[in-house]
């Protein structure tokens, strides 16, 4: 016998203010500290702001940016979420556009907004 599993389907959560106007790079988010939720999945939520050098090293993974002595290493805004419960997963990295405060997981850091040098964020 086979186990039944039920998958829920939703509409994907909108984080761009402007859906046609954006610059998104591929990037390998990282699975390390990320808990996993009530369905014992590991998701990284869109919007999630993350850095850790991708831009100038592609084999980098993303990871939840960090500051640190005011400096933030935020390079980009996660555009889907994204299932790391297996391993480090692909997803899309917004570099330019402009990005609605309301849908993040959390809002961004004044150093954060310093260094998304061509992100804007609109409430």
């Amino acid at each position: 016998m086979s186990k039944f599993v039920e998958t829920t389907y939703t509409n994907k959560k909108e984080i761009l203010k402007f859906p046609d106007h954006y610059v998104a790079l591929a990037v390998t988010v990282d699975n390390t500290g990320i808990s996993a939720n009530a369905d014992g999945k590991k998701i990284v939520l869109a919007g999630t702001i993350v850095g850790n050098g991708i831009l100038t090293d592609q084999n980098k993974l993303a990871k939840k940016a960090l500051t640190t002595t005011g400096v933030s290493n935020a390079e980009g805004v996660l555009l889907n979420d994204v299932d790391v419960t297996y391993g480090p997963a692909p997803g899309a990295m917004v570099i330019h556009g402009f990005i609605a405060l309301d849908p993040l997981p959390a809002a961004p850091t004044a150093e954060e907004i310093t260094a998304l040098k061509q992100i804007t964020f609109i409430k």
